[in-house]
This record gives structure tokens, sequence and C-alpha cells, in this order.
């Protein structure tokens, strides 16, 4: 009689949690919206929430606020939506993969493999189309070359664990073909133009660069919030998971495989910015806890808030604009440093 009631009890409080997490991500969408609006109508070019409905009603009358908003703005807030979601939602499922909160979308070299790919096309004075997709490609290749790498030398022991060391290994090589090809740049031209790029901005964001990148994040962000209840069952361990009935390696394959898409094309489109899928899943986490049902799609949105509220402070706190890249490391380095204190306090 006891253990029925404490299982209806237990039963009740998954419940209760559940209803706050959905509660809790309406009001995060809600935030969004009125981000999206705020957004919209501040910058260098002041519009109005009347200029907004004046556009939307007639868009070829509507001048040089329609410019602005159509051509300028507005694929610019769609870039850092597509952007702060996919990396949180990225980030989110790796660490539900490695079963590790200190892991983020980079840990398999494809932020370095992606920002190699497009150092190369500016150093060789390719256009901006041909720039963006070396930087795809290279994400790619950086991950690819880790997955052959740890398949061929994981013949016993912890595959998780190899695939982390061998993406630091990547990682590390094409942050050095980095600085190599940094210094052969033309100091005077083509070496500004990479360190701005590998900076992170969403300052040159046209419409061209939203249609392209928002095929990839898609097809990277759907199968993730398809299968993120099996993240809970890859949590329990490796052996746990395949009792249970998992194929841990075809699902590790497929978060990767989705993670690297999002990873790689949010860097061709922005450059390289960091910590957004380290620092919002785990605000994520502490919103709506640990179930990635609810934390995944949680997370996405809250990436989409972070890096707009972001966006908003680099264009408008100076007369010049501050990389995005910059103030999310500004952000993040000192939260990461409050995540590694508040582990040791609860280890003690």
């Amino acid at each position: 009689m006891a253990n029925a009631s404490s299982s209806a009890s237990a039963l009740e409080r998954r419940k209760q949690r559940g209803m706050n997490g959905i509660n809790a991500l309406m009001w995060l969408a809600l935030l969004l919206v009125v981000l999206v609006l705020g957004s919209a109508v501040i910058g260098s070019y002041s519009l109005s929430l009347h200029d907004w409905w004046n556009v939307l009603k007639a868009p070829s009358e509507s001048g040089t606020p329609g410019i602005v908003l159509l051509q300028i703005r507005l694929p610019r807030l769609l870039a850092c939506i597509l952007v702060g979601s996919g990396l949180a939602l990225a980030g989110s499922s790796y660490q539900g993969l490695f079963n590790n909160p200190m892991v983020s979308p980079d840990i398999l070299g494809a932020s370095a493999g992606a920002g190699f790919g497009a150092a190369v096309g500016i150093l060789f004075g390719f256009d901006i189309v041909a720039i963006q997709a070396l930087s795809f490609v290279g994400g790619l290749l950086a991950v690819l070359l880790v997955w052959m790498l740890a398949s061929g030398l994981c013949r016993r022991g912890d595959p998780v664990l190899m695939l982390v060391l061998v993406g630091i290994l990547i990682g590390s090589l094409f942050t050095a073909l980095i600085s190599l090809t940094k210094y052969l740049a033309d100091p005077l031209n083509k070496l500004p133009v990479i360190t701005f790029w590998l900076l992170g901005s969403f300052a040159s964001i046209t419409p061209k660069d939203v249609r392209l990148a928002i095929i990839p994040i898609a097809v990277g962000c759907i199968p993730l919030l398809l299968l993120r209840w099996r993240l809970n069952v890859l949590c329990m361990g490796e052996q746990e998971a395949r009792t249970l009935g998992l194929n841990t390696s075809a699902m590790r394959f497929v978060v990767i495989v989705c993670a690297t898409l999002i990873t790689a094309a949010s860097v061709s489109m922005c450059g390289m910015v960091g910590w957004i899928g380290l620092v919002v899943p785990h605000l994520a986490r502490l919103v709506v806890g640990p179930n990635h049902k609810i934390l995944l799609p949680t997370a996405a949105v809250m990436g989409g808030c972070f890096l707009l509220l972001v966006d908003d402070i680099a264009r408008t706190v100076g007369a010049l604009e501050i990389p995005v890249g910059v103030l999310t490391a500004l952000i993040g380095a000192p939260f990461f440093l409050f995540l590694l204190m508040r582990e040791q306090r609860n280890e003690i």
C-alpha cells in the first residue's frame, strides 16, 4: 500500500514538473516575440511600430523604412534566432549524449574546422558565397575526421571518451591551421577580414544568407527535437540504454551529424559565436529540469532570446558595433567559472 502511494506521489510530481516546464516554455516564447518586436525598432536608424505596420501593409511603397526593415533588420533578427536556437539545441543534445554538462557544440572541432574553411576562402580572395561554402565544408570535414579516427582507435574502451579526446586533438589542429592562415594573410587587407570573421558578427547578414543557412539548420534541429526523449535513455549510461533497446551507436551518429550541420551552418553564416551551446543549456536546465523532452525546446527558444538580446547590445551600446562573439565570451566565461565553483561545492 505504501509503495503504491509513493508511486502515485512520484507520478504526480513528474506531471507537475512537466506542466511547469510547458508554462516556462510558453513564457519564453512570448518573450521571444517581444524581443523580436523590440529589436526591430532599435538601431542606428530608428523605426516605430507604426513604421512596422506601414511596411507590412505596403512593402513596395514603404521607402527607406521598408529597405531597413525587410533587407537589413529582419534578416539579422532571423539569423540571430536561427543561430542562437540551433547552437543551444546542439549544446543540449551534446551534453545529453556525452552525459557531461561541460561540453558544447564545438567539442568535436566543428567550429574550428568551419573557421579554417572561411579563413582559407578569405585568404584566396573568394566571394562571400564561396567563403560560406568552404566554412560549411570545413566544419563537416573536421567532425568526419574525428568520427573516422575515433572509430578506428576505439577497439576497446569507452567510445564517448575517445570521441572527446580525438575531438580536442582535431580542434587544436584546425585552430593551428587558422593561425597559420592568418600568418600568411596580407596584414593590410585580408588579415583584418579573417580576424573580424572569427570574432563573429551579424552586421553583414543578407536575406540570401538566411535562406542558405535555414535548410541545414532545420535539417539538424528537426531530428534532435523528434528524438529528444531518447537522450533521457542515453543519459542512463551505455549498458543501461542498450538493455532498454536503444541503438546507442545509431543515436550517437544522428546527434553528432545533426549538431555538426547546425554548428557548421551557423559559423558559415556569422562566424564563430561561442559559449551559447554551453551557457544556454545550463540556464534552461535550471528553469525546466533535466528532462530532454522539455529541455531541448526550452533551450532552443532561450537560445534565440539570448542571442537577440546580445546582438541588440552589440549594435546599440556604442558608436561602433561590438562583435557578438566577444560579448558572448564576456558573458559565458564568468558563467562557466560559476558552474565550476557550483560543481565544486556540490562535491564537498
